[in-house]
């Protein structure tokens, strides 16, 4: 079939990422004889530099990974609610939401601590080698790509009368950055520099700096920065200014960590996903629907993803959180997908129905279940992007990145949160706070409560996938709630389609014609719903569109290349060929190799 780009095919090492400078950055590490970890720990503080709308260093990272023959991991690099975010502080603010924007959405930031550990326990370079390419872009400059433009003059208002600090960084000479431009990002180039001398200060081995740059993070000059952002009045989506619990205790008692993958076997394949904090089982939901999935890109196929997708995301909903127990052998097992697949007709549903695993009873939160019985109107194409009002209210979106190299590491990552839109610049470090608690409930009793101490349910959901046991496929994408949908669509054009030049066929399963749904209540403030509503990728075709609405979806027809920021990369266990592919969609994600 015809792709925009061939799918890379080499044997010494491939990356691909949401932005070009991102993969150029870690193939230089693979070049300078890094591995795979070094490699995705240099891109992930490149995109902090150039894609600031996606990302920051105060963000959340969750990746999953596998060391050359060693077992597949889960990076847990989510920061938890901090001890004073009680559901009752924000509803005492008369809040029946966590503001989308703002010092109170700030959850314990979690990506830097996260970075850190990986380059620590399975990198091999130093600290200031894997930094230079971050530092370089934020120092010397940058041409920034349209989207940071496009963010920029949408929140400029905002910019210019409140968040001041945001302005300095973000309208160089009083514009938003353009194409062609350099944007520089001299503090934040400071902070590194600075980070770097104290931690080398500190010890004298590999190890021994990066520990102490943990420190220096969440107790030294930069936790002190960030807590004072924190206490600062901030004027937020509620249309009130408001400070956030955020603590100096709270960032010195975070620490990223590991955790099991979990797992689904599906049609001779492992797929291998972050857990319950965040939607990662969805796409494993999804894979345990299908029993025999009907044939490849008809009608009936994309009408049983869809309807598939909402059953599994009404799972998430009433089942998914980092506050409560969840029951995943009960939802990935065979005869609770039995039932829920009897569920699936041939017209479109427009119910959230969640299911009863082990018997339970599922508890929805009032705002879901209100968003459920309203109508709203069909997403926008695209959906899933960041989108921002004059009033600072965001639609996060993220970044992605996967890396192989030629001993067999692996890593799939998506790094987010700490977006230019989302809080302040604090003016000494060159970078805001996040927003993650967004996606908190702020009533009790749910899996997904606000609760000091727990993670709050993330989006972000990279993916592995095992044949035999061996890593073989990485590969992940922004988009918000999309990401487990596209994901779904991407792998099954892996896995049922012929391969290509003997190896997998993933760029055309990138490029093939893609979709969502929104037939759930949003993790964004402010938390919509657009029950039965798809968007569709006008090559979708008109007859697969007509039977769509025939079957009473409320299809919205996007443009051609609207759908998905996929990217991936796979290595054969048998001939040790890797392979990678990128994105054409937004035209900055590329893969590299060789």
């Amino acid at each position: 079939m015809f792709t925009t780009r061939p799918t890379l095919q080499g044997t010494f090492g491939m990356v691909s990422s949401t932005h070009w400078l991102a993969s150029q950055s870690a193939m230089a590490v693979l070049e300078s004889g890094g591995n795979a970890f070094d490699a995705a720990v240099a891109a992930g503080f490149v995109l902090h530099v150039v894609e600031p709308h996606m990302n920051g260093p105060a963000g959340e990272v969750p990746a999953v990974f596998a060391p050359a023959g060693g077992p597949v991991r889960v990076l847990a690099g989510q920061g938890p609610a901090p001890r004073g975010a009680t559901i009752a502080h924000y509803t005492s603010l008369g809040l029946d939401l966590v503001p989308g924007t703002g010092p109170l959405a700030a959850a314990v930031p979690g990506a830097f601590d996260a970075w850190m550990l990986l380059l620590r326990d399975h990198g091999t370079k130093r600290l200031a080698d894997v930094l230079s390419y971050a530092i370089g872009y934020a120092e010397h400059g940058h041409a920034p790509v349209e989207a940071i433009g496009r963010t920029v003059a949408t929140v400029r208002r905002i910019f210019e009368t409140e968040w001041t600090s945001s302005a300095e960084v973000y309208l160089p000479g009083g514009r938003p950055p353009a194409p062609g431009t350099l944007l520089r990002n001299p503090a934040l180039a400071a902070t590194w520099r600075r980070l770097i001398a104290e931690a080398e200060a500190a010890g004298v081995s590999r190890e021994q700096h990066i520990d102490a740059a943990r420190r220096v993070w969440r107790e030294g000059f930069v936790a002190e920065a960030l807590v004072a952002a924190a206490a600062r009045p901030t004027l937020d989506t509620s249309g009130e200014r408001h400070t956030a619990p955020l603590t100096g205790d709270d960032l010195a008692g975070f620490r990223a960590g590991y955790e099991e993958p979990a797992r689904h076997d599906w049609n001779g394949w492992t797929v291998c996903k972050p857990g319950p904090w965040s939607q990662g089982p969805v796409l494993l939901q999804q894979l345990a629907l299908l029993d025999g999935p009907p044939e490849y890109g008809t009608p009936e196929y994309v009408h049983t993803l869809i309807e598939g997708g909402k059953l599994a995301m009404a799972d998430r909903e009433a089942w998914y959180g980092d506050a409560a127990d969840v029951p995943l052998k009960d939802l990935l097992s065979e005869d609770y997908n039995a039932a829920r697949r009897a569920l699936i007709g041939d017209l479109a549903s427009y119910e959230l129905r969640p299911g009863t695993p082990g018997g339970r009873t599922p508890r929805l939160a009032r705002h879901a279940v209100a968003a459920a019985e309203r109508t709203t109107p069909a997403p926008a194409p695209g959906a899933g992007e960041p989108t921002v009002t004059v009033s600072g209210a965001t639609r996060g979106d993220t970044c992605h990145l996967d890396v192989v190299d030629r001993w067999g590491n692996m890593i799939s990552a998506t790094p987010s949160g700490g977006w230019l839109q989302s809080n302040p610049v604090v003016p000494s470090l060159g970078f805001p706070l996040g927003t993650r608690l967004q996606m908190a409930w702020l009533e009790p009793g749910l899996p997904n409560s606000l609760t000091p101490g727990r993670r709050p349910r993330t989006t972000l959901t990279p993916s592995l996938a095992l044949r035999d046991g061996e890593p073989v496929l990485a590969f992940g994408t922004p988009g918000g709630d999309q990401q487990d949908q596209w994901q779904l669509h991407f792998f099954l054009a892996v896995a049922l389609r012929p391969p290509v030049r003997g190896g997998l066929d993933l760029q055309g399963a990138i490029d093939a014609p893609n979709w969502h749904h929104e037939s759930f209540p949003g993790s964004f403030h402010p938390r919509t719903m657009a029950p039965g509503s798809v968007v569709v990728e006008r090559r979708l075709g008109e007859s697969t569109i007509g039977e769509l609405r025939r079957r009473g979806h409320r299809v919205t027809v996007g443009e051609a290349w609207s759908e998905g920021r996929l990217c991936a990369v796979a290595r054969d266990p048998r001939t040790g060929v890797l392979s990678a592919a990128a994105n054409p969609r937004g035209m900055q994600g590329y893969a590299v190799g060789r």
